[in-house]
């Protein structure tokens, strides 16, 4: 959700719920629709801009929750959530609590946040909205002015978030900064300890909360894991190979249901039309404005999710065979943040300052040429979108040192081929928190979408939240459980696939959401 629509939905009442000697938030109403749905209640909490100064400059962290609807005697605490992104809006995970079955969530306050400078925190960053318009050059830098004008554009992007935005800021936009934010949430809702459920980078913050505080950790579900190791640099690096991966996946369905869709009997045949299609709008962009970038952004949703595969397989197949290309600017307005930079501007401002960047162009060139071998479709377009940490203005910090054996407790759940956080992060972070347990769905490439009406998954998960038991523990780096995904989807007609756009609207945010 945009910064604007989300800024609505919160309205201050009274204080309440201080904890001692920490600050109050002060709840009131909502006024976005799905929040006033579930019951929520809205409201922002005062946190230390610099942390290392708690008496100095405060902002606002835009907070909603909805109650538990058990008993008070029944009641298990606080559930915080986070989407990812960094930069994704927390606030309608509040409502997520009825998706878990068994009403295992109803004992729960579930608590939704935006992240500080997302959404409707205040402030929010934003450097340049129209950055990701249509006026852009095409990804793959094939000749020394396309990538002069990338990194032209990368400069004056980072130069328009030092103009817009405060220094300090900038200066205390890390992960431990968030954190730091989440200790401060638990102690203004008065718990002792956090139940927390975090999606794709919403897992980092996890990992990192629970080596920073381990003692204020009860219950963790951690959905598609991020790989401390690649932080984040590499990270990005490997996902490129795997988004390249499961858009194959997803021309090999499209292959598999020609009769709908039109674009080729076999893989490589529906791989030959989307390269044609490229080529062609390179030169010609389709009604001027869907060229080799636009094609590209959209179709990617096809390797994050495959509950976006029919809705995405419609609109190639109007594309290419009807030449509509008003309905692909729809998709790409609605994905790729044209006109709100919110999002990409805060997951930046995170990465770029969490750990420093190679600041070496002849690096990043060198292993953006190699990947793009391996990797054709993403490779550049995560380089460029990565770009600007190389002219960032603010200082990088080193990362956490990630140790979970302070943790008692955590419930990890990977699909096997997810492109954004590869699995191999998933057993990485297994490994370092012994009291985890991970359930593997194999052969899966959605990502970060629990609870998902997965019965064998979803049924785990409720067991955890209602009563703490885990998977049992395997010995080696392995999966402790698995579950079978979901079945690959079926063709519905092209009104049903319009719903898809709407289910997981708001899901995607910067490259390691949730």
């Amino acid at each position: 959700m945009a910064a604007a629509a989300v800024a609505s939905a919160l309205v201050a009442a009274p204080a309440a719920n201080a904890a001692p000697g920490g600050q109050a938030i002060a709840w009131g109403p909502c006024t976005d629709p799905t929040l006033v749905t579930a019951g929520a209640e809205c409201g922002y909490l005062s946190v230390p801009l610099d942390y290392r100064r708690p008496a100095g400059e405060q902002i606002q962290l835009a907070v909603s929750r909805v109650k538990h609807k058990v008993p008070d005697a029944q009641y298990q605490g606080v559930m915080l959530t986070n989407p990812g992104g960094p930069g994704g809006s927390g606030l309608l995970l509040a409502t997520r609590g009825p998706r878990v079955p068994n009403h295992a969530g109803d004992a729960y306050d579930w608590v939704g946040f935006d992240p500080r400078g997302v959404g409707a925190s205040k402030p929010a960053l934003s450097c340049d909205p129209n950055y990701m318009d249509y006026n852009r050059p095409q990804y793959v830098p094939f000749t020394p002015q396309l990538e002069k004008t990338w990194l032209n554009r990368s400069k004056g992007y980072a130069e328009a978030c030092a103009k817009n935005n405060s220094r300090a800021l900038l200066e205390n936009m890390k992960t431990t900064d968030t954190v730091k934010d989440m200790d401060s949430l638990r102690q203004a809702l008065g718990a002792k300890q956090l139940n927390f459920y975090g999606y794709s980078y919403g897992t980092y913050l996890g990992q990192v909360y629970g080596s920073l505080y381990p003692q204020n950790v009860r219950r963790m579900v951690l959905d598609s894991t991020v790989d401390p190791r690649g932080v984040w640099y590499g990270d990005n690096l490997n996902q490129d190979i795997a988004f390249d991966k499961n858009i194959l996946i997803w021309f090999g369905w499209l292959a598999q249901h020609d009769d709908v869709y039109h674009l080729g009997k076999t893989q490589a045949a529906v791989q030959r039309v989307v390269n044609e299609q490229l080529l062609k709008a390179q030169f010609n962009p389709a009604g001027g404005v869907i060229g080799p970038d636009e094609i590209l952004d959209v179709i990617q949703q096809a390797s994050y999710y495959q509950l976006r595969w029919t809705l995405l397989g419609d609109a190639l197949s109007r594309f290419v065979n009807q030449g509509d290309w008003q309905n692909w600017k729809t998709l790409f307005e609605a994905f790729g943040g044209r006109g709100d930079d919110n999002g990409y501007a805060v997951y930046l401002a995170v990465q770029c300052t969490d750990v420093q960047w190679p600041q070496s162009w002849n690096q990043w060139k060198r292993d953006n040429w190699q990947t793009f071998a391996k990797a054709p479709y993403f490779t550049w377009q995560n380089a460029w979108f990565n770009a600007p940490c190389l002219y960032w203005p603010a200082k990088a910090g080193k990362p956490t040192k990630i140790d979970g054996r302070g943790v008692q407790s955590v419930l990890m759940i990977d699909e096997t081929l997810d492109a954004a956080t590869p699995f191999e992060g998933s057993l990485e972070v297994r490994s370092r928190f012994p009291g985890a347990s991970l359930i593997a769905e194999p052969g899966g490439t959605s990502h970060a979408i629990t609870p998902r009406g997965n019965a064998c998954v979803d049924n785990k998960i409720a067991d955890y939240l209602a009563t703490g038991a885990l998977p049992a523990r395997k010995p080696g780096r392995t999966a402790d459980v698995e579950c079978a995904p979901l079945p690959q989807p079926t063709p519905p007609a092209p009104t049903a696939a319009k719903a898809d756009i709407a289910a997981t609207q708001g899901m995607v945010a910067g490259r390691f959401t949730g």
